[in-house]
């Protein structure tokens, strides 16, 4: 009686989950609509602050992307080939968060329908041009790589077998996606920073280590959300199977991996006060004793780094599951923190010209409700998306890793309980 009744609350709570998610994506598309046949000024963007809500969420949800060509890479690349299932749910991952990114980009750009001029009219002078080109084919290559991933559905073997096929044979040159998605992540995820950094006028933005942070960033919050996405499907659904023993030590690397982005961070942010330009140290007093400091001290460095780097290095923290996914939430909140103050910080101080003195003033900015719900939207798309996924493309599904890491491990065995041989000090 106790085992159909977990069943159904089971149950009542998977279908609560769908209907929710699918009222936000509504909510969504009526905000989307009032932007397509309004514009812009059903926003609270201005000329000052342009970059808002909707431009928070692109750089987050490309950044937490990036899992999919990080492990693809590792896989493919490097040889190791018991993360292939892990690479399996990134590059599912990578999928929505760039169709996430896309959406965003859709309705902030002020003139939707032009959304195809960067591809027919180059500007190679532009980063930004860089970035659309590399978001555009990069977004390509990840079609390729989870067409196999549809093809394996029943419904499709069933109803298109021929197809299905044909998509499941494009597996066989994952090896050359791996190399192409691994080129364009790189260049559009640095590129994303350098946005930020070649521009003067923002003196919180110009500096060349913005493009280092971001890709890092990304490398560790991309990886750090397939871990915890795989752990939480696996709690909530028997279709979700995981192999703990990977997430571990993908967990494990994390830990030294944040290690050296906060290093990178600190001194990132001390450069700051190295020399005195108009500013420069007032989006640092903003950014550490100001509007964004909460974001900055407890988000950030707290709750996004240091936290999880006592969990991750600390053995029995970092083995216990729940603990883990605290520390795996962590890393992902923290690097979406990362680049919202890094967006706004610039944004915020806004320098006035004059003939004699420079003036700095500050800005100030909300949301509007269209916004609000728009990235509502965009959001609740791509938790439903993962929550079809799971259940119906078996995205998350270690079971094909186990025979590889039996043989790994019972060759490490072997390797160890082979005798070895001891010099023979008398030379005999």
């Amino acid at each position: 009686m106790m085992s159909k009744i977990k069943r159904f609350l089971k149950s009542a709570a998977s279908f609560l989950w769908i209907v929710l998610l699918s009222g936000g994506v509504m909510a969504g598309l009526w905000a989307g609509y009032q932007v397509m046949t309004k514009g812009l000024i059903v926003t609270n963007l201005t000329d000052l602050i342009p970059w808002g809500l909707w431009i928070g969420i692109d750089l987050s949800s490309i950044a937490l992307s990036a899992g999919a060509f990080s492990l693809c890479a590792v896989v493919y690349l490097v040889g190791l080939k018991e993360y292939e299932p892990v690479a399996r749910t990134a590059t599912f991952i990578g999928f929505i968060g760039y169709s996430m990114a896309m959406l965003c980009l859709f309705m902030d750009i002020g003139q939707p329908l032009r959304f195809w001029h960067g591809f027919v009219y180059w500007n190679v002078h532009s980063v930004l041009w860089e970035v659309t080109m590399c978001v555009g084919l990069y977004f390509s290559v990840l079609m390729l790589e989870v067409l196999p991933i549809i093809a394996e559905m029943d419904w499709m073997q069933r109803v298109f077998p021929k197809l299905a096929q044909k998509a499941k044979s494009i597996h066989r040159i994952s090896p050359f996606l791996a190399i192409l998605g691994l080129s364009f992540s790189l260049l559009h995820q640095s590129s994303l920073g350098a946005t930020y950094g070649v521009l003067q006028s923002r003196p919180a933005w110009y500096r060349p280590t913005l493009a280092v942070l971001f890709i890092y960033s990304a490398v560790l919050g991309g990886i750090s959300l397939t871990v915890f996405a795989s752990m939480l499907a696996s709690r909530v659904s028997k279709k979700a199977k995981i192999n703990d023993q990977i997430l571990n030590s993908l967990t494990r690397a994390l830990g030294w991996g944040l290690l050296g982005y906060l290093y990178i961070r600190f001194w990132d942010t001390f450069s700051l006060t190295y020399n005195y330009q108009p500013g420069r140290s007032e989006s640092l007093t903003m950014l550490t004793s100001g509007t964004l400091s909460f974001n900055f001290w407890i988000l950030e460095i707290f709750l996004g780094a240091v936290v999880p780097i006592f969990i991750f290095l600390k053995g029995k923290w970092r083995e216990n599951p729940t603990t883990r996914m605290f520390g795996l939430l962590c890393a992902v909140v923290g690097v979406t923190a990362y680049r919202w103050d890094t967006n706004m910080v610039g944004q915020m101080i806004v320098l006035t010209y004059l003939p004699r003195e420079i003036q700095i003033l500050y800005t100030q900015y909300f949301p509007s409700l269209i916004e609000i719900l728009a990235g509502v939207g965009v959001v609740s798309y791509g938790f439903l998306a993962f929550t079809l996924g799971v259940r119906f493309l078996k995205i998350v599904d270690h079971s094909i890793a186990e025979p590889v890491i039996e043989e790994s491990h019972s060759r490490e065995k072997e390797r160890h309980s082979q005798p070895r041989s001891l010099p023979n000090p008398t030379g005999d």
